[in-house]
């Protein structure tokens, strides 16, 4: 898989992929996003930001995120294990439809990890909706610790928390025992 930032020429196929993904989501009772949210004004200052990433396979896009250093209000409920640490969240994670449980979303979580890391960041957020079983499995599996809850339009939202700095020999020993 080849990751890039978005640029314009790609906002209508993402803005596909998230119409598709919505309509998937829907068809399993996960009522997560719709026609509001999230939407081409969202998605466009994304792009016009360089926060949207996109990851794609035989030039179509697999999957899409944005990464930044912003979020909500709501994110004051949270917990953090690591409130002081320089964080990047990540925003709008979806995988298309037409690749979904081919392991995109695990391998994009390393890739984004390893890029918070490479520019500095020492932990990583991100909110992840309720009652979305595969996103909550996703976060688990990638060890995203739930550190409080938000409650927006659609519904309560877990907040969760990963420390990805490793600072010493000893922190990567301590490390790989838990992964």
């Amino acid at each position: 898989m080849n990751y890039t930032h978005a640029t314009p020429t790609h906002i209508d196929e993402i803005m596909s992929l998230y119409g598709a993904a919505t309509a998937a989501m829907e068809q399993q009772g996960i009522h997560q996003w719709d026609d509001i949210y999230p939407d081409y004004q969202t998605i466009a200052d994304d792009i016009t930001k360089n926060q949207m990433f996109i990851g794609t396979i035989n030039n179509k896009i697999a999957v899409c995120f944005a990464l930044s250093g912003e979020c909500d209000e709501q994110y004051k409920n949270g917990k953090w294990e690591f409130p002081d640490s320089k964080f990047c969240v990540i925003h709008r994670l979806c995988v298309s439809p037409e690749f979904q449980h081919q392991g995109i979303a695990s391998k994009t979580m390393v890739y984004i990890e390893t890029l918070c890391k490479s520019a500095g960041y020492d932990s990583i957020r991100l909110d992840c909706f309720t009652l979305n079983p595969y996103s909550k499995r996703l976060y688990d599996k990638s060890g995203y610790k739930i550190v409080g809850y938000a409650d927006w339009r659609k519904g309560r939202f877990e907040l969760r928390e990963k420390g990805i700095k490793i600072n010493s020999w000893c922190d990567i020993c301590t490390h790989k025992k838990h992964q």
